[in-house]
């Protein structure tokens, strides 16, 4: 059987037919020139016993040497097992193709394991999908990893860089499940390679360190604003977490009682829990609701922002800002902290817990003004929640922080 050639293929096609004609040309590839319309190759082969056709493409946009090529590489798919229409069809199908995609489909395996999935979103959406979320599945390397996370470190953000290199690590194993990545880019780096290897966290404010940080912080009010100064007194003064105070709802307030209801939707314990309010509290409170204009949170968005409450990197960003660092920014603001060490937010949750300490809280009582689940036998057996011996301590330590921050 002789092969076809370019100037047949012409010929045939301008002859046509009354019925559609099928012209082989070897190695199972076929010239259709139907009745009426545009002449296709055409692929026959046998899969799982069967006669199977698909077609490579019309004449108009695959020449004769190209049909040959993709007929040949169909063959070689045959020959090792695959039935190339089927892994046709599955590549029409699958719409992930890029980081974002897979990201998407990975997203709801988080919703359904994790209690706070939208930690790893928030790392995802402003740290890892602005390097890399429209690369192709099949264009990601580990050079591109190696940017992401070079430039989340170089931010001065250790932390996140550590937290971005684990997701993307998850995010790509479950692209190997998935079949849609032969290995993971992420696999071979290290926590040496982001931010580090993470020291045991220990660091608290001292006295005068907090009275050098509010008095700093005051004076540059264009820098820190009126409502992160108040949110880092209430910190230090109550002890919570940082999303339990930006998140948080008037709703939840007994101002006239001196309580805070938090929900055990949003406590870590998952156990609803209240908060004893000093009147310097109060005091600080009553001032964030009027400069609130309304707003349903104790702590609105001060930015058209997704977010209507505090963002949860609001608070860390300004205090590093006080230290002379501004991510994103290539001229960076002056050190107004001097010799300090760096600190962050949750360090402000650590001094509470030290300062209590030091004015003489027993350490149960100080374990419960921060939420602590007691340990042991104690906690399985002691139910008593400690409100009053709690709400003298924080009426101690309130106290001590106004006068610092005069």
């Amino acid at each position: 059987m002789a092969k076809l050639s370019v100037k047949k293929v012409e010929a045939l096609i301008k002859a046509g037919g009354e019925r559609t004609q099928r012209h082989a040309d070897g190695e199972g590839l076929y010239l259709v020139v139907p009745a009426s319309g545009t002449a296709s190759w055409m692929l026959r082969f046998t899969s799982n016993k069967k006669r199977r056709e698909m077609t490579l493409g019309k004449v108009n946009d695959l020449s004769l040497s190209n049909a040959r090529l993709e007929a040949a590489t169909k063959m070689k798919q045959v020959r090792e097992g695959f039935d190339p229409l089927m892994q046709r069809k599955r590549a029409e199908q699958e719409s992930i193709k890029t980081v974002n995609d897979l990201f998407e489909d990975w997203y709801p395996t988080l919703v359904k394991r994790l209690k706070h999935p939208n930690i790893p979103k928030r790392v995802y959406t402003k740290d890892i999908a602005p390097h890399i979320g429209d690369i192709p599945l099949d264009k990601i390397t580990a050079r591109d990893i190696r940017t992401t996370i070079t430039a989340i470190n170089d931010s001065g953000r250790p932390t996140i860089a550590n937290d971005a290199l684990g997701h993307c690590k998850q995010l790509f194993n479950h692209g190997m499940k998935l079949d849609l990545l032969q290995g993971n880019p992420a696999s071979a780096f290290t926590v040496r390679d982001a931010g580090g290897i993470e020291q045991s966290k220990d660091r608290f404010l001292t006295e005068d360190e907090l009275k050098q940080f509010f008095s700093i912080a005051r004076e540059n009010s264009a820098n820190f604003s009126r409502d992160n100064y108040l949110a880092c007194a209430l910190l230090v003064c109550l002890g919570v977490r940082k999303s339990e105070l930006c998140e948080a709802k008037w709703e939840e307030f007994e101002l006239e009682n001196g309580l805070w209801h938090l929900p055990k939707e949003r406590s870590k314990t998952n156990v609803g829990f209240t908060i004893p309010l000093a009147p310097e509290v109060l005091e600080w409170l009553e001032e964030l609701k009027v400069r609130g204009f309304g707003s349903e949170y104790v702590l609105p968005s001060r930015r058209a922002s997704k977010s209507p409450h505090m963002g949860p990197d609001t608070l860390n960003r300004a205090i590093t800002k006080l230290f002379g660092h501004e991510a994103g920014k290539k001229k960076q603001p002056p050190n107004l902290m001097g010799d300090m060490p760096h600190f962050t937010v949750h360090d402000l949750r650590r001094t509470c817990r030290t300062l209590l300490a030091k004015q003489g809280t027993p350490g149960h009582v100080a374990e419960r003004c921060l939420n602590h689940k007691l340990k042991g036998v104690e906690g399985i057996y002691d139910q008593y929640d400690y409100l009053e011996e709690r709400r003298k301590a924080i009426l101690s330590l309130s106290s001590f922080i106004a006068s610092i921050m005069l």
